[in-house]
């Protein structure tokens, strides 16, 4: 007797070059928009009248609320069928972005990236999943390598578009622009793709243990967010929000562990080689996430650059990646995946230290841009091995859940070092002014300014404005430095991981 036929066969041959760009086309925005706000910090805290850590909240919401929502995907396909919460994920995706456009206050635009980043979680999966069932085995390779190229591309695109749009138009652009590519993937997939649905059935959730990971990362993302303008553990409210991330987190695990259908599953932390490659895996990503963070609001503020030209600086590191990714996927199986990723994340530390010694207030263009290409070539040569090694380290029947918490824990990394690297940022702000200051001889400086032909109250704010772009210079190469501290622990930490055997099904990677 034989089975239905394979899903490939349901559409035809002539269709599916337009369904896979449609597949390929939506993963590219949702990943675009991971990054595309990073260089309109500045516009858009000053059209909303709020401080620069504050329009901060910005990107951390939407990378939490994408976090948490990935855990849910394969429970969401199950219970509701793939097409169908591909549909629904747009349709919110592409509602909340025209929300986020229209958003006149800060409370309403980080509520609409969280509904943007909850909607946004189950499509790069779905997506990928789609694109599997569309394709035959033979062609699955080419696929999917155009899919991992816009996963690569949205973050080099990310920045110089948000740049762009910032400078020429206005900021509430940059989420308008997600509307008709929603709108086109919507009809699209209703059009070519519901052959393609899966079969639903009623699946039981871990709705207890839902709760608890929304909670325990509110919390603790809430207090990274605030804690910088609430003097952190002198504000009781910041004290509760911690005690609430601790105690939720504590409980989190133990009923995780203990739950038949878990929502997030850990028991694969028992395969060392998963434990130590996904900390590594979140140390990399979340430093370089952290690092587009904080180079764009330097260079606008204190660097005199243009939102497009920061945008541009900040994206050479993902352009020059994408050079070298067919390499790193050629390389995989013929050489020690270990010594790709510790060789790939030593070469990003010894990045971070030359950004860190040669990074000054007086750093032209080149000097900027150079440090971001040279890295980017580096780029796939952990992350492709990294992947491998994760999910060569469990069972074959882990690797869906394996792969999840892979991507959750990757994304929660970016949001939690984007607020944990912005507080290293203005404390070491601080410290550097204040030895700035002591240093200064303010009599002998205005004396020469003076004589130059500057007014008193002038020649003071030159000083001040002199001051403190040298203490801004000095924090961003404080953070380089410990972000290289950070890369070269995880370098070593790699090795603690046994060597993949075998080819590894990287299918359920997402």
């Amino acid at each position: 007797m034989t089975g239905p036929p394979p899903s490939y066969t349901l559409i035809a041959p002539s269709r599916r070059f337009i369904a896979g760009i449609v597949l390929a086309l939506s993963n590219f925005m949702v990943v675009l928009d991971m990054t595309i706000a990073n260089v309109s910090v500045p516009h858009i805290a000053g059209n909303l009248g709020i401080s620069a850590s504050q329009g901060t909240w910005v990107i951390t919401s939407y990378a939490v609320s994408e976090a948490i929502c990935v855990p849910l995907t394969g429970w969401l396909a199950q219970r509701f069928g793939a097409v169908r919460v591909f549909v629904a994920s747009m349709c919110g995706f592409g509602l909340f972005s025209m929300l986020c456009g229209l958003s006149p206050t800060l409370d309403m635009l980080v509520l609409c990236r969280v509904g943007q980043g909850l909607c946004g979680g189950p499509i790069m999966p779905m997506s990928q999943t789609l694109l599997l069932r569309l394709y035959p085995p033979e062609m699955r390779g080419r696929a999917m390598g155009t899919w991992a190229m816009t996963t690569l591309l949205g973050p080099a695109m990310g920045p110089i578009l948000g740049g762009m749009i910032s400078d020429n138009w206005s900021w509430h652009w940059i989420f308008f622009i997600n509307v008709p590519i929603a709108i086109l993937g919507v009809m699209a997939t209703l059009a070519l793709l519901r052959p393609l649905e899966t079969e639903s059935r009623p699946v039981p959730i871990d709705s207890v243990g839902l709760f608890l990971l929304v909670f325990w990362i509110g919390c603790l993302q809430i207090m990274l967010d605030i804690g910088r303008e609430h003097d952190w553990f002198g504000d009781p409210m910041v004290v509760a929000l911690a005690i609430g991330a601790i105690v939720g987190f504590v409980v989190f695990v133990i009923w995780e562990l203990t739950e038949e259908h878990p929502v997030v599953n850990l028991r694969v932390f028992a395969n060392p080689g998963f434990t130590f490659g996904v900390i590594a895996l979140a140390l990399c990503f979340g430093t370089y996430f952290a690092s587009i963070v904080i180079i764009p609001q330097w260079l606008q503020m204190s660097m005199g650059y243009t939102a497009t030209l920061a945008g541009i600086a900040t994206a050479f590191t993902a352009m020059s990646a994408l050079t070298t990714s067919a390499i790193a996927a050629r390389l995989l199986g013929r050489v020690d995946p270990r010594i790709m990723v510790s060789c790939a994340v030593a070469w990003l530390g010894l990045m971070a230290l030359w950004r860190a010694t040669h990074w000054t207030s007086e750093a032209d263009f080149w000097t900027i841009a150079l440090p971001q290409m040279v890295q980017g070539v580096a780029m796939p040569f952990f992350i492709v091995p990294l992947t491998a090694i994760t999910l060569g380290a469990v069972p074959p029947s882990d690797t869906a859940s394996a792969a999840g918490l892979q991507n959750f824990l990757r994304t929660m990394a970016a949001a939690i070092a984007a607020s944990v690297v912005l507080t290293l940022w203005d404390d070491s702000q601080r410290v550097a002014h204040n030895e700035i200051v002591s240093n200064l001889r303010p009599d002998d400086v205005l004396r020469e300014l003076g004589n130059n032909g500057f007014p008193t109250d002038q020649a003071w704010q030159m000083v001040a404005n002199i001051a403190n772009d040298q203490a801004i210079a000095v924090a961003v190469n404080h953070v380089f430095l410990l972000s290289s501290f950070a890369l070269f622990f995880a370098a070593a930490i790699v090795w603690l991981s046994p060597k993949p055997k075998g080819p590894v099904d990287q299918s359920a990677a997402h």
